[in-house]
């Protein structure tokens, strides 16, 4: 399996989709094997098989990444509906850590996509924590989902590796499967974003946010706000600080969800900080 590693490592797009095999899962027996993986991961107690099937049999879909017969990812969804609007409920995603950075997260997304749009859903959601980079990277510069919508403390207080010491604040992402937003790949041209804020630097390296003064920030339709780039690295080496990026920015992400806006994009750097691209909801074309 070490080889197969590093062959992936080395294989990009359609090479990718040849090497690992993304399909949907119905069987009892691939879908016990979506608990081993689920359990492995997050370190806690999977969702019972008969909710799985009853999920899947009713609207609901599991896709899975596969490397031979090994299952090494997979994502599950069911159904919603809210405010005569049904849609899908993405409500994990997960990829074995040997496989992880390579581009099966997407190839998921993809093949979910694609089942969805045949099952006649318009709409996909999830949610993800507003400060991990890399997550709101894939949903919006990748997937072309946006996030209009922050939940403070949505899951309460958990204590898997990922979540435990910081409030489990989420945005929800909302992917128009069949809006110019997704098919065209629509992102604002020609934009000038501004960013009110300024970083400095703390034990270890870590970016300490800080607030410019003076500025009446919400008068711009385009606005960047720095966010982590490794929000893991700080909750083990300084959690105050970690605790101090949620509360700042839960802040910030609510005042601009009330406003109007909607994240859009990322723009990665080589810097201690990513920056997260909102842009004004009402501009941004999500029906067909």
């Amino acid at each position: 399996m070490d080889y197969f590693i590093i062959l992936l490592e080395r294989l990009e797009g359609e090479q990718m989709k040849e090497a690992i095999r993304i399909r949907r899962v119905t069987a009892i027996d691939e879908i016990h094997a979506v608990q081993k993986l689920e359990k492995q991961i997050w370190n806690m107690e999977p969702i019972p098989v008969h909710q799985t099937i009853t999920a899947v049999k009713n609207g609901g879909l599991i896709v899975g990444a596969f490397a031979g017969e090994r299952m090494i990812g997979y994502s599950y969804s069911f159904p919603g509906f809210s405010e005569g609007q049904s849609y899908l409920c993405s409500h994990m995603l997960a990829v074995d850590h040997e496989f992880q950075s390579m581009g099966i997260g997407r190839l998921l997304k993809e093949e979910q996509l694609r089942l969805a749009r045949e099952m006649g859903y318009e709409l996909i959601v999830w949610t993800f924590d507003p400060l991990e980079s890399r997550n709101a990277y894939l949903n919006t510069a990748k997937l072309y989902g946006v996030s209009y919508e922050y939940i403070v403390n949505c899951y309460g207080e958990l204590e898997d590796g990922l979540n435990k010491g910081l409030p489990t604040d989420r945005f929800q992402l909302a992917w128009w499967i069949n809006s110019p937003r997704v098919k065209e790949q629509w992102q604002p041209s020609g934009i000038d974003y501004i960013c009110p804020f300024q970083i400095a630097l703390a034990n270890h390296q870590h970016p300490v946010l800080q607030r410019t003064e003076g500025k009446d920030w919400l008068t711009s339709d385009a606005i960047e706000v720095p966010v982590p780039k490794h929000i893991q690295r700080i909750k083990v080496d300084n959690p105050e600080l970690a605790l101090d990026w949620r509360m700042k920015t839960r802040e910030l992400f609510q005042q601009l969800c009330n406003e109007g806006y909607a994240l859009i994009n990322v723009r990665r750097t080589e810097e201690t900080v990513q920056y997260y691209q909102f842009f004004r909801l009402s501009e941004v074309p999500l029906s067909e």
